[in-house]
């Protein structure tokens, strides 16, 4: 068990490594960077207000902390190369280098490494010419297939566009060619249910943690736009452990082998978007850490203690038997609560009311974007602002605490869905 360990991140995810880390046997201190006034509030945990742009600032912060493991949260820390500053300083760090980090900041990328690897996806391709991405979106709705359209780069989980015409995915090429200049990826649209596995990986060996599901769009019945995900439930009713073990051999072990080859070993969170169809999961994208909310739920369900598999992972030390981490309560269902305007620029600054009666009905709150004043209230920072996790035996009563917990909270223009851990219908993407 790594005594202290760093946490590089502020947002809600980043909360949830605090949370279960900071309660580990052993860990004598978490240190989070930039942190924030809630995470601050964790047992065993401290707050360091250095920002995720001052990569110089993350390595000396490391090297006086005497820090054993660092662990890397969001994907901007891992564009900046913040994974390879702080190997290079002798820091063991979860989370990839920039190159191996391609996988999720280039889609076109992930498409040519998981081609390679022969694993299965939807088919289409990277196109730095906007007629020629006219032209293979024409071709798909010819054989009746309809259009996914993406931005090639990092996009906070809204570069994703499920085009219900022909019309709309030409019209969603032109915008996005004169919006980025380019490439862009065109795919036909899978028919399905998502499904987020997440595993952690020393660069060759993978495990798995529990299977996941992520609700993108902003409103109930998975209506209105995309956005960096509204709420998250584990386990899936559609995926057993056994199913979840397979897709990290048919998915995860072979990119982990491809990168490999080519001389950027991952070890990290490697993160599969799934789609279940009727013909087999199919690989959506990559992600090159954990998913945020889909980590809020998947943490508050392990029995098993996450920091030494971390340093394992970070170490290239996985042992080859790794068991299956056990999980402790059997459910786990978040609630995002955003503010008004999101996804768009969001009202920020508005007063949060109900935080205490939300503990008190057997939820946790996770922060993504709060601030807490000096006379103890909180208010809002950002666009997702909460994650209110409940847990039970099953997916009906987590949802059930999860439910009374957000009733419980409210400010001004407060956003919710009030459908998450519902059963899903099939739905493309």
């Amino acid at each position: 068990m790594p005594t202290r360990i760093l946490v590089v991140g502020g947002g809600g995810r980043e909360h949830a490594l605090a949370w279960k880390l900071g309660s580990e046997p052993g860990v004598n201190e978490v240190v989070v960077a930039p942190g924030s006034d809630a995470i601050a509030l964790e047992p065993r945990v401290r707050r360091e207000a250095i920002e995720l742009t001052d990569v110089g600032g993350l390595v000396d912060l490391a090297r006086r902390r005497s820090i054993e493991l660092a662990v890397i949260g969001p994907e901007i820390s891992l564009a900046l190369g913040t994974a390879d500053e702080l190997v290079e300083a002798g820091v063991p760090t979860f989370g990839p280098t920039l190159a191996a980090a391609r996988i999720e900041t280039s889609k076109g990328f992930c498409r040519e490494v998981a081609v390679a690897a022969g694993v299965p996806m939807a088919r289409g391709a990277l196109f730095d010419r906007e007629s020629e991405a006219i032209d293979t979106a024409r071709a798909f709705a010819v054989t009746d297939h309809q259009i996914v359209v993406k931005e090639d780069g990092l996009a906070g989980g809204k570069g994703v566009t499920v085009c219900g015409s022909l019309e709309e995915a030409e019209a969603t090429i032109v915008d996005l060619f004169e919006k980025t200049h380019g490439p862009i990826i065109v795919e036909e649209r899978l028919e399905g249910v998502e499904a987020s596995v997440i595993a952690l990986c020393d660069g060759v060996r993978a495990v798995a943690l529990p299977a996941a599901r992520d609700h993108k769009r902003l409103r109930d019945g998975d209506a209105g736009p995309n956005t960096g995900g509204m709420g998250a439930y584990t386990p899936l009713p559609d995926l057993t452990a056994a199913d979840t073990e397979s897709i990290v051999q048919r998915f995860h072990v072979p990119v982990l082998a491809e990168l490999a080859r080519r001389g950027m070993p991952f070890r990290g969170a490697l993160y599969a978007g799934l789609m279940l169809t009727a013909d087999g999961p199919r690989l959506l994208e990559f992600n090159a850490r954990f998913g945020d909310p889909e980590t809020q739920v998947m943490l508050p369900r392990l029995g098993s203690a996450l920091g030494p598999l971390l340093l394992a992972a970070a170490q290239g030390k996985l042992p080859a038997d790794a068991p299956r981490l056990t999980t402790g309560r059997q459910a786990a269902v978040g609630i995002v609560l955003a503010s008004a305007g999101y996804p768009a620029p969001p009202s920020t600054g508005d007063r949060i009311d109900g935080l205490d009666a939300a503990e008190v009905a057997e939820a946790i709150v996770f922060h993504a974007a709060t601030r807490r004043a000096d006379d103890g209230t909180w208010a809002t920072t950002g666009g997702r602002v909460l994650t209110v996790v409940g847990r039970g035996p099953d997916l009906e009563a987590a949802r059930d605490r999860a439910e009374r917990a957000a009733d419980a909270i409210s400010w001004p223009g407060m956003q919710r869905r009030r459908d998450i851990g519902r059963a899903q219908q099939s739905v493309p993407a």
